[in-house]
This record gives structure tokens, C-alpha cells and sequence, in this order.
């Protein structure tokens, strides 16, 4: 019973370790950076200590210089740098060894984190590939028609969600009087169909030189500010071109609405 106990006990500290491995890397890194610099500070004196008292019982050679003294750089110069590095390595061995276990922990720490995002790559684009062909069969099962009017019903359950209130902000972008609704971001602003499309079809055509668009840089052209996560999502001219579609709903108070749906999601860098 009692092994059983520890055993159990040792499987969830397993698990915890291996779950939080990089946030404990990165604290033993933040802790490893302040002994290094502490143990650094002590052992100075030491080494000091060390370098006058060679120069002046085994050189002969008078500290106070007249009553002007030495600086440390120019005892060192006296003694020359490889004598001094021979004489107080030990001084600085712990401040070498704390240090390099510092950089080991801040290595370690970034080969998790890229393995689990390469992990995490593979499995979107799994995620990706199976929701497409899931979509296509749709397509092929109940029609293109009935494909779109469902589109067309979520465009707005998310109106009715998101429902546009006094309180709510509508952002001015200048760019268009009608007002439309982001199901990206869930934001509502004022714009017009047309000047989307046109930004899409400039951004499209700076892709296939650029490569890459993100999400951010889409939202700039249209007047919307940046998103905390638009910088790292985007779309690829490996995968396909930036294809958004409009859904034409009514608020709750009756005004009409373009819902901006993107028929191709972007996708994280």
C-alpha cells in the first residue's frame, strides 16, 4: 500500500515536472543570473587579496607606490594577465559553475519550448488538413447552397452573441460608412465591401513576393488596430491566398451588417 502511495506520488511529481519543465528552467535561469552575479562580487575581494599579497611577498614590489598606490587594473598589469588568471581561477570556480548551469537551464529551456512548438505545428496542421476535407465533404454531401446558408446562420448566432449595443464601440476606419462585424476578432466598425476586397487582392499580390501576411498587417490595411496574436497568425503562399466572404445580417436593432468570414483561416507562423 505504502509503495503504491509513493508511486502514485512520484508519477504526479513526474508529470508536474514535465508539464512546467520551462517555467522551471526559467526560474533556476532568473535565480542562476543573480548568484552568478553575487558570487562574482564575492569572490573579487579574494582575488584581490590574492594579487597584492603575490606582488608584494613574491615581487617584492611596494603597494603604496610613494603613498599614491596601485589601481587594481594596474596591479594586474604589474603582474601581468596570465600570472593573475593562474593565480585566482579557484576564486571564481563556484561564479563558472553556476554560470554554466545558468546557460544550460536558458538552453534546455528554448529545446522544450521549440519541440512543443513544433509538436503543436504538426498537430494544426493535422487539425487543418482533416477540417478541410471535413468541409469539402459537406460541400459534396448537402451542396454548396446549403454549405453557404449554414455559413450564413452562424455569421449570425455570432451577431445575436456579439449583439451591438449602446455600449458597444464601433470603430471609424474611414474607409466606408456600412457597418460590419470582424468574426475574427469580434469587433464592429464601419467600412465598405469593396475597399475590403481591394485591400484583399493588394495583399494577396504582395504575398507572392512577401510570402507571408499576418493577420496584423490585414487589420492595419483595413483600418483596424493590431490583436495581441496577429503578428503570429497569418497566411501563407504555401498554403493558400487570403479569401474572406461577406454575410449580409441584421442587428438587433434592425441595421444591416456585413459579417467579414475568412473562407481561409489564417494560420499560426
Amino acid at each position: 500500500m505504502l509503495l503504491e502511495s509513493v508511486g502514485k506520488a512520484a508519477k504526479l511529481l513526474s508529470g508536474f515536472l514535465t508539464k512546467n519543465s520551462p517555467h522551471i528552467l526559467t526560474g533556476l535561469a532568473v535565480t542562476g543570473v543573480v548568484t552568478t552575479t553575487i558570487l562574482g562580487i564575492k569572490a573579487t575581494p579574494k582575488a584581490v587579496a590574492m594579487i597584492q599579497d603575490e606582488l608584494y611577498y613574491e615581487k617584492g614590489v611596494d603597494l603604496y607606490n610613494g603613498g599614491r598606490g596601485y589601481t587594481v587594473s594596474e596591479q594586474i598589469r604589474l603582474l601581468g594577465v596570465r600570472a593573475v588568471a593562474s593565480l585566482v581561477w579557484r576564486c571564481y570556480l563556484p561564479t563558472a559553475a553556476v554560470g554554466t548551469a545558468t546557460i544550460g537551464c536558458i538552453l534546455f529551456s528554448n529545446s522544450i519550448h521549440t519541440r512543443r512548438n513544433a509538436a503543436l505545428a504538426g498537430i494544426y496542421t493535422l487539425t487543418e488538413a482533416a477540417f478541410k476535407e471535413y468541409q469539402e465533404k459537406v460541400v459534396e454531401t448537402i451542396g454548396k447552397n446549403k454549405e453557404l446558408q449554414i455559413r450564413d446562420n452562424i455569421s449570425a448566432d455570432r451577431i445575436q452573441t456579439n449583439a451591438l449595443s449602446g455600449s458597444t464601440e464601433v470603430i471609424i476606419t474611414g474607409k466606408g460608412e456600412v457597418m460590419c462585424y470582424d468574426s475574427m476578432s469580434g469587433r464592429y466598425f464601419k467600412s465598405d465591401a469593396d475597399k475590403i476586397r481591394k485591400v484583399v487582392n493588394e495583399l494577396n499580390r504582395d504575398l507572392m513576393s512577401e510570402m507571408f501576411i499576418s493577420l496584423n498587417e490585414f487589420y492595419a490595411e483595413i483600418g483596424l488596430d493590431r490583436i495581441k496574436l496577429g503578428d503570429d497568425i497569418g497566411w501563407d503562399i504555401e498554403r493558400q491566398l487570403i479569401d474572406v466572404r461577406f454575410s449580409t445580417q441584421l442587428t438587433e436593432n434592425e441595421e444591416p451588417c456585413l459579417v467579414l468570414n475568412y473562407n481561409v483561416i489564417p494560420k499560426h507562423i
